[in-house]
């Protein structure tokens, strides 16, 4: 019985390199029937904000995976990366990404007969990939990171169990806790609390600069990396560069109900058409996602079968041996095609245990919530009035403490201006722009109200211009915002 999948072609080389891929699959017999969906550009160009139509949003929600080829967002359309938008829309919270050393593919390591062989596993859907951005002032921007307790959870036990599954011994989290201390922070702290629960795997974590320089001098160091959403984009694109580019970087984003296999390479429109795209990172996908489909001897038949060819010292004109001819992408899959049932010097893959197996999912009819369940003590502290102006910070506090008074319940305690500390204390040398974040505390032994807040915010407005305003929190005794620098 034959799996039905969606299928997405993709711009520029997509369809050339996806028309590649199938063609090994069906060489293969692999058991699965493909319903073609549309998405990317020219949906944009055609008006469809989404980057696909309401059929395709409908065929890839009704069969639960999607194998789609290279996608361009047009710029400067104000349009959302439909790339990014597939990913969140359907909750596809964790992309694995594995990065091997290839024989015929050489590298710097390679050539130093270093072999690397890991796994980096990124959170997909919060970070600020939520794009939630905005102009305070005409000078400046601000963007909205957020990072969740149950999506850093989802992420990260996803990580651990695939290490299991892998047989691998060690997971690194990486991360940026030393200044980011609440989001980095939270994202941390649920590793270590999931760490606990896998003993038999060591666990360790790392600040992402650090992991950047040790990934470019010692790679073998690490089997898998699990990081936030931002982070892991820039370090699964740097360990793509460990293995010879994105052209060899297969993507997997797995979801409780939908998942996505997909090329993360450019489109590259400038050879769009002339046949001569190298299929490997898409079919690298394909086999990923045939692993996740249960269908492991095929997966272990083809890609055994592209190591052998690749060891061969066949290639496209992107790599290789530039003194021996170099293949079109047709002509490359079909020598994969030819190799089929052939294994490389090392003995190859086996039918292992990449991915979980897909379960079918039971039918959604409302959205899930997701919440920890926890029960914290919850103390509201004060306030952030975030406002624009051109003052010194001496009369920017002159003008906060008239908003208070009619409100004895509340001090005024800091002044910053880009996260550092201006007001009370503060330097000379600290250069200014024209937004500032005025913080209020309630005094000892006092309770205070949202409405209260709301109306210190209101009374300043009389003064300044109000940008935003964020709350104050204590979470079970422990405060729930950062000091500025300086404070």
């Amino acid at each position: 019985m034959k799996t039905k999948i969606a299928v997405a072609n993709g711009d520029g080389i997509g369809p050339e390199i996806m028309q590649a891929v199938l063609k090994i699959f069906k060489a293969h017999n692999v058991p699965l029937e493909y319903e073609f969906v549309e998405m990317g550009k020219s949906y944009f160009d055609a008006g469809h904000s989404t980057g696909m139509t309401d059929q395709a949003k409908e065929t890839i929600e009704k069969l639960g995976i999607l194998f789609k080829g290279p996608m361009e967002t047009p710029k400067g359309k104000g349009v959302k990366s439909i790339n990014v938008t597939a990913r969140k829309v359907w909750n596809t919270y964790a992309n694995q990404r594995d990065f091997r050393t290839l024989n015929g593919v050489e590298t710097v390591f390679s050539k130093a007969g270093i072999p690397i062989n890991l796994t980096i596993v990124r959170e997909n859907i919060e970070d600020t990939y939520g794009g939630i951005e905005h102009l305070l002032t005409y000078d400046v921007a601000v963007g909205r990171r957020i990072i969740t307790r149950p999506g850093s959870e989802q992420v990260i036990r996803y990580a651990f169990e695939m290490v299991r599954r892998k047989g691998y011994k060690k997971l690194a989290c990486g991360h940026k806790a030393n200044i980011m201390k609440l989001t980095d922070g939270l994202f941390l702290e649920v590793f270590k609390e999931v760490a606990k629960e896998y003993p038999d795997i060591e666990a360790s974590d790392i600040i992402v600069d650090d992991l950047c320089m040790k990934l470019v001098s010692r790679p073998q160091m690490f089997e898998a990396i699990v990081l936030t959403n931002l982070q892991g984009d820039i370090v699964s694109d740097l360990c793509a560069g460990l293995v010879g580019g994105l052209g060899f970087a297969p993507s997997a984003n797995i979801g409780d109900n939908i998942s996505i296999f997909e090329a993360v390479h450019g489109t590259a429109p400038d050879i769009a058409g002339m046949g001569i795209a190298n299929p490997t990172a898409l079919l690298l996908s394909g086999i990923s996602m045939l692993r996740f489909l249960g269908y492991s001897s095929n997966a272990a038949a083809i890609e055994n079968s592209l190591l052998y060819t690749l060891e061969q010292g066949v290639h496209t004109g992107d790599f290789g041996d530039k003194s021996t001819p170099s293949l079109g992408t047709t002509d490359f899959a079909d020598a994969v095609i030819a190799n089929l049932g052939k294994v490389p010097a090392d003995g190859g893959v086996f039918a292992d245990a990449d991915f979980q197996v897909k379960q079918n999912a039971s039918p959604i009819k409302n959205k899930l919530t997701l919440s920890t369940g926890a029960k914290v003590e919850e103390e509201m502290i004060g306030v952030d009035v975030f406002v624009e102006s051109k003052v010194q910070p001496g009369e920017l506090a002159e003008v906060a403490k008239k908003s208070l008074r009619f409100n004895e319940n509340f001090n005024l305690v800091m002044i910053s201006n880009r996260g550092t500390q201006v007001w009370p204390t503060g330097s000379i040398y600290t250069e200014l722009v024209n937004e500032y974040r005025i913080r209020f505390e309630k005094k000892p032994g006092t309770t205070i109200k949202q409405k209260e807040i709301l109306h210190i915010a209101a009374d300043l407005s009389e003064d300044v211009k109000v940008c935003s305003v964020e709350f104050l929190m204590n979470f079970g005794g422990k405060i729930g915002y950062t000091l500025a620098q300086g404070q």
